[in-house]
């Protein structure tokens, strides 16, 4: 029993196609070469920090985003009070008839996202169920569809709202979109089961029925770079929908064999061609300079790497971005807890720190409201960053990036910063600071942020001693992290 759970573990964490398994277990990056793709990704690299909305029909139950029609034998893929698969997801694909959220106030959104310090946002057009949250005119499977009761709304196409009302605040704008659609009948063909989270038939045996989905899918994606203004981020998920070789497969299952015969198999590497080069090629002519995440897909169309709610150990040589839950799931979850302020800046610190974005997951309620717990951290962050934002944004990692309880970041103009990040109850900044790995330049004067206050440095045998005043300590400038700034 042990051998086989052992070997049970160790196969699926290696081959599993979920997106996170895929980044975690292959970092590996191909710089792209469009020059005006190029300045976009170091224009992104700048920003920081991110919003990512996860909302769909599915947000009236509480559950998780797509998952509960897959038949997989995962975790996330349960379907809770419920025996009947085929009866389960008739029910689920009718909550189309019951969304209306008509508290949906995306110039709210944007203003606290604004206020907040945020600088872009990526936004859910469609999950993997397939369920659209734009006017496309190529199924009747969106928010905008008569069956839908929010489609007299005038607000109705929420992508286009959502894009405008970020845009009028001056955020870059990314349409997530989901490469498989669970509701395609293109894709998940009625004729047959669906064993998993693959396409349910074979591509090759049917290349026919296979080249109707990849038109949808890119029709689709054209509709979202030709009719909704400008899109700066093309985000795609479903890591799995990618191009593999024959050999590819082969040796799947030739390593199946070779370790266990009777083994239980949950998903399976199928060649689900939707030839991307073309889609980016395309979304490049009507939006030059467009940013592409084929996350979890080696090659030239993941410009940048989108490790799941982890952050990286270590500063990592290409852009990257974690995307994070602020509370309860990525869909929203009734009475989810959002972490605290310390939680959140100490996140932002930490993936900055090592060159990194942080894009942080804001689940919309069924009346299409954030709970008051997101305001709520929210308004951390932006008091955080009034004070310290420029420690942050446009800042570059400065090895070894963290010393203890101090990150550290720098500036193009010489600037280095010290973001000291207390504990849980640690309210105040400590009276003195000492780190080995920093050592003061000649000329250079160390203050704190947000003050004008000269701190008295001293390089000692232990290290850079900095000595913060008792004057600021008793009156600090904001909560959680405080950054000491070495310039010239």
């Amino acid at each position: 029993m042990r051998k086989i759970i052992l070997l049970s573990l160790i196969c699926f964490s290696a081959l599993r196609l979920s997106a996170q398994a895929e980044v975690v277990g292959s970092e590996r990056y191909v710089p792209e070469t469009d020059s005006a793709a190029l300045e976009s990704i170091g224009n992104w690299q700048d920003i920081k920090f991110g919003l990512l909305m996860h909302w769909g029909a599915y947000s009236q139950w509480g559950i998780v985003e797509s998952w509960s029609i897959c038949s997989e034998d995962e975790g996330w893929c349960r379907r809770e009070n419920s025996t009947d698969y085929n009866e389960y997801k008739k029910k689920y694909e009718a909550l189309q008839t019951t969304f209306n959220p008509t508290g949906f106030d995306p110039e709210r959104w944007a203003a606290a996202a604004h206020d907040a310090g945020m600088k872009y946002v990526v936004f859910t057009t469609k999950h993997h169920d397939g369920f659209c949250m734009f006017d496309t005119k190529y199924t009747d499977y969106k928010i905008t569809s008569e069956k839908t009761p929010f489609h007299t709304n005038p607000k109705a196409d929420v992508t286009k709202e959502i894009f405008s009302a970020f845009r009028n605040k001056g955020f870059l704008v990314g349409a997530y979109f989901s490469k498989p659609d669970w509701h395609c009948p293109d894709y998940w063909w009625p004729e047959f089961a669906t064993p998993d989270r693959n396409v349910n038939y074979d591509p090759v045996t049917y290349p026919d029925k296979w080249e109707k989905y990849v038109q949808f899918t890119h029709n689709q994606i054209d509709e979202l770079v030709s009719d909704y203004g400008r899109v700066d981020i093309l985000w795609f998920d479903g890591g799995w929908v990618r191009q593999r070789s024959d050999d590819e497969i082969r040796k799947f299952y030739g390593r199946m064999a070779a370790s266990d015969k009777d083994l239980f198999l949950k998903s399976r590497p199928v060649n689900q061609d939707i030839r991307m080069d073309e889609i980016v090629e395309n979304a490049r002519k009507k939006q030059p300079g467009i940013i592409v995440v084929d996350r979890a897909v080696y090659g030239k169309n993941q410009n940048y790497l989108t490790p799941e709610n982890r952050v990286p150990e270590k500063t990592l040589p290409y852009p990257w971005e974690s995307c994070i839950i602020a509370g309860g799931s990525w869909s929203y979850a009734f009475n989810a807890r959002y972490m605290s302020g310390r939680e959140g800046i100490r996140m932002l610190v930490d993936i900055v720190s090592k060159g990194g974005n942080l894009l942080l997951n804001i689940a919309p309620s069924p009346q299409g409201t954030w709970d008051e717990g997101a305001y709520e951290l929210l308004k951390e962050y932006g008091a955080w960053l009034k004070v310290n934002g420029e420690a942050i944004y446009k800042s570059k990692p400065l090895e070894p990036y963290k010393e203890g309880k101090v990150s550290f970041t720098q500036q193009s103009d010489g600037s280095r910063y010290l973001i000291y990040i207390s504990d849980r109850g640690e309210d105040n900044p400590p009276e003195k600071i000492v780190l080995k790995s920093i050592k003061l330049n000649k000329g250079e004067k160390a203050t704190v942020l947000g003050t004008n206050i000269r701190l008295k440095t001293t390089q000692t045998d232990e290290g850079l001693e900095i000595s913060i005043p008792e004057s600021y300590r008793k009156n600090p400038k904001n909560k959680y992290a405080w950054t000491i700034r070495l310039k010239k």
